[in-house]
């Protein structure tokens, strides 16, 4: 079945030397440590990583924040890849590169023969349209569908059972799995998408009001919101009503405060 996991490719020799682990046998861990500014703007979306997984990731949690103090850690699960390898009828192997996602969805058929859709919602904990999407890459793919679903559709519903799909064989022994595209966002989806990315930018867009109030003392409304507009727009175009509402946010914290006589004048309190 499935085993042998690894990541986008980084040093990771020090990691091993100093846990006691061994590269050769068991899951291979690679990891790219970047700080937030790094990172596309988004939020941390959860997924429950497969036990033996877990257990390499939280060693290496435990030796860097031992190494960098100060620091916090913070996996992006989306982000990331995986190598597995898989055995299949008659002894057939084959290298999977899949998504992380796949990788946690296809780890669960070590132990289990048959999973409905639900059972694997529940171990896996992934947002509803990334693990349909998931399901539908590795189950309805032709060519790709190291799992098959009962009854079979080129769609993933919440009545699905899956299975591994033992038949499954390619004339290539490393098989690349992508992510079927996602189908366009209803308009209650794209609300969500919306408010999931301004509660993300969020604090950005305070750190950056309040280091520039902190070097200013005092600003008027339209130059915060130029100034604002200016740090961030290599991540992103700051919205002003969204920044108007962090200098509220700010004002109510304690961290502004208001003119008494030009309300349009802020000033740094912190």
């Amino acid at each position: 079945m499935f085993t042998d996991m690894k990541t986008s490719q980084d040093t990771m020799q020090g990691f091993y030397e100093a846990m006691g682990l061994s590269l050769a046998n068991g899951p291979v861990l690679s990891v790219q440590v970047l700080t937030t500014g790094s990172w596309p703007t988004q939020s941390t979306p959860t997924c429950n990583l497969p036990p033996e997984i877990l257990t390499v990731c939280n060693k290496f949690k435990t030796y860097y924040l031992g190494t960098h103090n100060g620091r916090r850690l913070t996996w992006q699960t989306n982000m990331g890849s995986a190598d597995i390898k898989a055995t299949f009828s008659g002894g057939q192997k084959h290298e999977l590169n899949v998504s992380t996602y796949q990788m946690c969805v296809l780890m669960l058929f070590n132990n289990a023969d048959g999973l409905s859709y639900k059972e694997i919602e529940q171990a896996v904990e992934i947002l509803t349209i990334e693990l349909k999407r998931c399901l539908q890459s590795l189950a309805c793919a032709k060519g790709k569908n190291v799992l098959r679903k009962e009854p079979m559709s080129k769609d993933v519903s919440e009545d699905d059972v899956f299975f591994f799909n033992e038949k499954f064989s390619s004339k290539f022994y490393k098989v690349k799995i992508g992510t079927v595209v996602a189908q366009k966002e209803s308009e209650p989806e794209k609300q969500e998408t919306r408010q999931r990315v301004e509660e993300d930018r969020k604090p950005q867009i305070e750190a950056a009001i309040v280091r520039i109030m902190k070097a200013r003392r005092v600003l008027d409304h339209n130059n915060i919101v130029a100034e604002v507009t200016k740090q961030l727009q290599s991540r992103f175009l700051a919205n002003p009503v969204l920044i108007k509402k962090r200098i509220e946010s700010l004002i109510e914290r304690e961290f502004l405060e208001r003119d008494r006589e030009d309300r349009k004048l802020y000033r740094y309190l912190a």
